[in-house]
């Protein structure tokens, strides 16, 4: 648990140790690669860590691996066209990194570093001080890429699109959304943004709006939408489309943000980059209001996550005035750092790599979802299956 602690920790230091508060500079740009390299290590060669998803998507990619091996490309006939049918994107991909290696803990290390290399471009792209947004990737979704790896890589390909958002480019912004949606379905929840009015909207009309959404997500109405759209996760269309009681969590981290953005409005410039990823701050709020009672519902919201990280960021750190203000947020990312690295718990320690042979004692995700414990001995194992057999 301390190495986790030592992550965050080392990223507040860089933080603080930066020169140039609130201007992009080499030096940042330099701390942003050497940050999210070691983070993309961190996590890509993490032995299944994370939970249930990491032992789904791996043993779709075993098979997929093995229908490449038979020479086999049409990723229509794919095992994880069976799964997830309408996500071309992911097959393709599947059957690209199949071409590569036929090892999982490879596959996953080469899609978390696709991830991260996303990730980086983003941040360099809308974000104005690189380390206090890592510090704010870190308390909002850092865990979550051990483990959602499909809806992480949609939505960092997203996050792609928005630049077409703010030069008003329709075509490139379609083709872009339209990857990430063949990654992940849920990626539909992004394409109205590209209709918002780039303007302010007055603050009252902001609030009404915000508060409508809490009382329809009250209602239970967001569950309906859910079944009415078919699902976010094929494997989890239970899950997803049950209520599950009232989220105190949204609420807090929705009004927590909501009130900076609204006490400091005046101070977000008009240029069309702020305004378009201020926006998407607010909508990311808004989402998270409008399914308070579903668990898995505040996962729609991180299309619109760099949103938050960039405009937090620039709140924070455009002025070295601001810097009281950023360690207000610093406390809260760390608190929202540990809550989830304490809810998680055995899912991510103690830590392990997949270059030691074995597995965690007491593992009771390996336990429970391990498909070839062969792995269990040799990490680099790989029976010479044929496409269509069944696993033992």
């Amino acid at each position: 648990m301390l190495l986790y602690y030592t992550i965050f920790f080392i990223a507040i230091a860089i933080y603080y140790s930066s020169v140039g508060n609130g201007i992009k500079t080499d030096n940042q740009r330099y701390a942003l690669v050497a940050m999210l390299t070691f983070l993309a290590l961190f996590v890509g060669v993490a032995d299944m860590l994370g939970g249930y998803d990491r032992y789904i998507y791996a043993e779709l990619f075993d098979d997929t691996a093995d229908m490449v091996s038979d020479g086999i490309y049409d990723f229509r006939l794919s095992p994880v066209a069976d799964l997830y049918p309408k996500e071309y994107g992911y097959q393709i991909y599947n059957v690209l990194v199949g071409a590569i290696t036929d090892n999982r803990y490879i596959f996953i290390f080469i899609t978390t570093c696709v991830i991260y290399v996303l990730l980086y471009h983003s941040i360099k792209d809308y974000c104005n001080n690189y380390p206090f947004a890592v510090i704010l990737f870190l308390g909002l979704w850092f865990f979550f890429s051990f483990t959602y790896l499909r809806q992480v890589m949609g939505a960092t390909i997203a996050w792609l699109s928005v630049r077409y958002i703010i030069q008003r480019d329709w075509k490139r912004f379609l083709l872009v959304w339209f990857i990430a949606w063949s990654f992940h379905n849920s990626a539909l929840i992004l394409l109205p943004m590209y209709f918002v009015p780039v303007r302010k909207f007055e603050k009252k009309k902001v609030i009404y709006v915000m508060l409508a959404a809490l009382l329809l997500g009250l209602t239970g109405g967001p569950s309906a939408i859910f079944s009415a759209y078919g699902e976010v996760d094929s494997e989890r269309v239970e899950t997803v489309s049950n209520e599950t009681g009232f989220r105190i969590a949204y609420l807090v981290e929705a009004a927590f943000f909501l009130y900076i953005i609204l006490k400091r409005y005046d101070e977000i410039p008009l240029r069309r980059a702020n305004i378009v990823l201020m926006n998407m701050a607010l909508v990311f709020c808004l989402i998270l209001l409008f399914f308070i009672k579903n668990e898995n519902g505040g996962r729609l919201s991180w299309y619109y996550m760099i949103g938050i990280i960039s405009t937090i960021t620039y709140l924070c750190t455009y002025t070295h005035h601001n810097r009281k203000f950023a360690n207000v947020i610093v406390v809260v990312c760390f608190f929202l750092f540990n809550r989830i690295l304490t809810n998680w718990g055995g899912m991510l320690y103690p830590y392990k790599t997949f270059f030691t042979d074995g597995f965690r004692k007491d593992d009771e995700i390996e336990i429970q979802y391990e498909y070839d414990h062969n792995y269990d001995r040799d990490k680099m194992y790989r029976r010479p299956f044929k496409f269509g057999e069944e696993r033992r």
